[in-house]
């Protein structure tokens, strides 16, 4: 089974590493892929990278990211499977649905914010958006579960 993990660092990271380990703990031959969708690169999306500092700033934010996702498939190989950290940017649902794709994942694994019925009008909400055009199960963890500022 491949199990594509959508990671945000926003409180979800406990809850989604817990449910994670109980599904690969049931399946023997599990591979997990956690994804972390950075924020697109300026240049990328048609604007100027800006000064130097700017450049710094977004690649010290990389490294962090990173680090934050390697340190959690670290945390999961303990529990003896193929686990790997992947960190793209891009559009977070568009990227999320491209990667599920490509790693031909059985199941993906998010969190819902739970902002409100607005704020999904307004942005559609990533997790309504996967939910609607994933060609695989989707797994999605309530805000009650969420951990404050957890990662």
């Amino acid at each position: 089974m491949n199990i594509l993990a959508a990671m945000d660092f926003s409180g979800f990271t406990e809850p989604i590493l817990a449910v994670i380990t109980r599904i690969a703990a049931a399946e023997p031959d599990t591979r997990v892929w956690l994804l972390h969708v950075a924020e697109p690169d300026p240049s990328f999306v048609g604007y100027e990278a800006g000064p130097p500092v700017v450049r710094d700033q977004v690649a010290a934010e990389y490294r962090r990211e990173r680090q934050q996702l390697q340190a959690c498939a670290e945390r999961l190989q303990g529990i003896g499977k193929e686990v790997s950290a992947l960190v793209v940017p891009g559009a977070i649902a568009d990227t999320i649905l491209a990667e599920a794709a490509r790693l031909e994942s059985d199941l993906i694994v998010m969190g819902s914010h739970g902002y409100g019925a607005l704020a999904d009008l307004i942005v559609g909400g990533v997790g309504k958006v996967v939910l609607r055009r994933a060609t695989c199960p989707v797994l999605i963890i309530p805000p009650a579960l969420r951990v404050a500022d957890g990662g």
